[in-house]
């Protein structure tokens, strides 16, 4: 038994990924060799390790690129489904890069720089949602938190805002 009743509480799972950008504001997406659809440069976020570490990691493991992730752009909730546990995405500024130097041939099938609509046709919706908002948040210099690739209405379990 452990003295350390933290580790008896509840663990999430946690993914950590990049917003690339090239010159022209296009965004890097990734088809994994193991997943049926495109997604955002990034994977797990590995035990002991920082979400920051993990996104620099996985863009050398995976496209032979050496970026040190900006400024955090999106946390987003995701609810558990299709036998997955609920977890937290993070995507942090990766800025502007040239194209990969590599693919991790036993990890992604291919890459693309996409524009908006072009990554909406690429990515699943809750993905596009997420990488969408990752650009507006570089454009404007926020943070957004998001739950589901949705920002959550003001009113929590019926109370609003301005409650205390």
């Amino acid at each position: 038994m452990t003295s350390d009743w933290t580790a008896t509480l509840p663990a999430k799972r946690m993914g950590a990924a990049l917003l690339l950008r090239d010159g022209s504001d296009r965004i890097l997406l990734v088809e994994p060799t193991y997943k049926p659809y495109w997604e955002l440069p990034g994977g797990v976020v590995e035990a002991g390790e920082s979400p920051r570490q993990a996104a620099a990691r996985e863009i050398t493991e995976e496209l032979g690129l050496s970026v040190v992730p900006g400024r955090l752009l999106v946390v987003d909730w995701v609810p558990p489904r299709d036998g997955r546990t609920d977890g937290l995405m993070v995507v942090f500024d990766g800025g502007r890069c040239g194209d990969p130097v590599r693919l991790a041939e036993n990890e992604l099938r291919s890459w693309a720089w996409c524009d908006p609509g072009q990554a909406a046709q690429r990515l699943l919706p809750l993905l596009a949602r997420r990488a969408a908002a990752a650009l507006h948040a570089v454009r404007t210099g926020a943070t957004v938190y998001l739950e589901d690739g949705r920002e959550p209405a003001a009113d929590i379990e019926g109370r609003g805002s301005d409650d205390a």
